[in-house]
């Protein structure tokens, strides 16, 4: 699988938010906002508090994480080991996750995540090794 010549880092994305507390609001994700053409859209609810999920990187794929309901910790691991927590609670904020970043989200229980991505699923696109993720990384210094 080939390997990004540049590392990209994650960062929050702010969607509009129209409408007001007596009626509502609706965000709106239009192509001005993403950074890249979205592929396949999934979610995943339903998780137990107590389950960490994710624990991969990807070779190619970019996501867009949004905690559509409830709340999400996102832990990203960059490529030098660094460490970074976000804290999903408004489904007006998403996370952009760029290929070869190690990536961890816990749930609230009442949580449904939302995720945009750039790609449409390839198991071979997947890192699952973490020892394999950060070997890639020592090969690109």
């Amino acid at each position: 699988m080939a390997i990004l010549k540049e590392y990209k880092a994650p960062y929050i994305i702010q969607f509009d938010k129209l409408g007001d507390p007596s009626s509502g609001y609706i965000s709106v994700g239009q192509s001005d906002k993403l950074p890249f053409e979205i592929k396949r859209v999934f979610w995943t609810y339903y998780t137990p508090e107590s389950i960490v999920r994710g624990r991969h990187a990807h070779y190619l794929t970019e996501q867009i994480l949004i905690a559509a309901s409830g709340r999400i910790i996102v832990n990203v691991e960059k490529k030098a080991g660094e460490i970074e927590s976000f804290i999903l609670d408004n489904p007006s904020i998403g996370i952009y996750i760029p290929p070869n970043v190690w990536h961890t989200m816990q749930y609230s229980h009442t949580s449904t995540q939302l995720v945009f991505a750039s790609t449409f699923y390839d198991e071979k696109d997947y890192i699952r090794d973490h020892d394999e993720f950060k070997k890639i990384w020592a090969e690109k210094k």
